[in-house]
């Protein structure tokens, strides 16, 4: 294997490394009256006794969903700010309604881990309606192969079915990847398509923001734009954009399914070393 090679399969090793032979059956989280329990499977990269920065923002995803979802409205615009990193300590997430007219309906919510807040998200949803007369041109869709025909990383199969189109991450650009869940977010309960898209969201921080040696940056948040829902079991990540200066790092990517697009993800990111 070369050195890039290397390289790679570290990065993946890292990434997944928390919940290598942990049994797949296993939920991230299991339900007990109004809290979420962190199982074993939901312990995050950076330190392995802390959540895992996606399952964040997807059981935040999940809630505002499930608590406010309605199938004339589309959850538009998702932002999550996570200024504590959660230990693995029972979950409460706690929404309200901020506006609700026509339009728009703004929802936000706090996150709170062992009783303490943790993260804040808004979502905003918008109503569907007919799409203006004209003529309207699209950011082109990307043209990569559907996931049946990439290779699956076997060693990304801890957390999820991760297939990196190319070079994947952390190597010169392009960078795109096709993922999938391998386990339910809540015990019992299956995936929505907006949660499964909020926590893929996540992803576009070590996608755009790793580096020649390691994931070097650490998202205090995450905002997600759709236009519309995931359709499938498959979100695709190109990374799109890549910044940074005194230690502060910008990265956006774009979202596809196998139909084509379907919104960006954006995340703030500082630098940060990783704790064992």
């Amino acid at each position: 294997m070369d050195q890039l090679g290397r390289h790679r399969a570290s990065l993946f090793e890292c990434l997944c490394a928390s919940s290598a032979a942990m049994d797949q059956n296993i939920p991230y989280f299991v339900r007990e009256g109004e809290r979420y329990v962190p199982t074993e499977a939901s312990g995050g990269y950076w330190t392995p006794t802390s959540l895992n920065g996606r399952l964040i923002v997807g059981l935040t995803g999940y809630e505002i969903d499930r608590v406010h979802g309605d199938v004339d409205w589309l959850p538009a615009r998702l932002t999550v700010d996570m200024f504590k990193l959660p230990q693995l300590e029972p979950i409460e997430i706690r929404t309200r309604i901020v506006r609700s007219g026509g339009r728009l309906r703004l929802v936000e919510a706090d996150f709170l881990s062992g009783g303490d807040a943790m993260a804040r998200a808004s979502c905003q949803f918008l109503r569907r309606t007919a799409p203006p007369p004209g003529t309207y041109w699209p950011t082109p869709d990307w043209q990569v192969p559907p996931p049946s025909e990439v290779p699956m990383r076997e060693d990304a199969k801890a957390h999820w079915d991760m297939r990196p189109i190319g070079s994947g991450i952390g190597t010169p650009w392009p960078r795109r990847v096709w993922l999938r869940e391998i386990r339910e977010l809540v015990g019992g309960i299956p995936l929505s398509p907006f949660a499964r898209v909020a926590a893929a969201a996540d992803f576009s921080s070590p996608l755009t923001n790793s580096g020649a040696d390691t994931i070097g940056y650490i998202n205090s948040d995450v905002t997600l734009y759709l236009h519309r829902l995931p359709v499938g079991d498959w979100v695709g990540a190109e990374a799109a954009y890549h910044q940074s200066a005194n230690g502060i790092a910008n990265g956006t990517s774009w979202l596809h399914d196998e139909q084509g697009p379907i919104g960006s993800s954006t995340v703030a990111a500082i630098s940060q070393m990783r704790r064992s």
